[in-house]
């Protein structure tokens, strides 16, 4: 069964990799992609997917208020949040919204802890 990803990043380079990544383990999952919180949040209210990679940095709101709003929308969708920002307040704070921090460089092995917290 085909499950929906949405990837959200303002970097092309880090959303394309992790597209590449999840695909090349499930290629008949759907992938969509934001670049900002608004976005994800909109397009998860549009049409929500069974999984989110979440960035924190990018323009507008933080990755973690995007993440805490969807979230309390819609509590069922596996959010993962990727961030280079590890230091132990954004992990409390991953924790605390009902999810994990991956640490970026967005690679093999945080893929790997993504889809391993997406089968749960």
């Amino acid at each position: 069964m085909s499950k929906k990803v949405l990837v959200v990043d303002d970097s092309r380079i880090s959303r394309m990799f992790i597209r590449q990544h999840i695909s090349a383990k499930n290629p008949d999952w759907i992938f969509s992609e934001a670049t900002t919180g608004q976005e994800a949040i909109d397009a998860i209210n549009a049409d929500k997917p069974d999984y989110c990679t979440m960035d924190i940095n990018m323009p507008g709101m933080l990755g973690t208020e995007a993440a805490k709003i969807i979230l309390e929308q819609h509590p069922d969708v596996r959010l993962v949040i990727f961030s280079a920002n590890v230091q132990e307040s954004y992990q409390e704070e991953a924790k605390a919204l009902g999810t994990i921090l991956v640490p970026k460089p967005v690679n093999e092995e945080s893929i790997s802890q993504a889809l391993a917290y997406f089968a749960g």
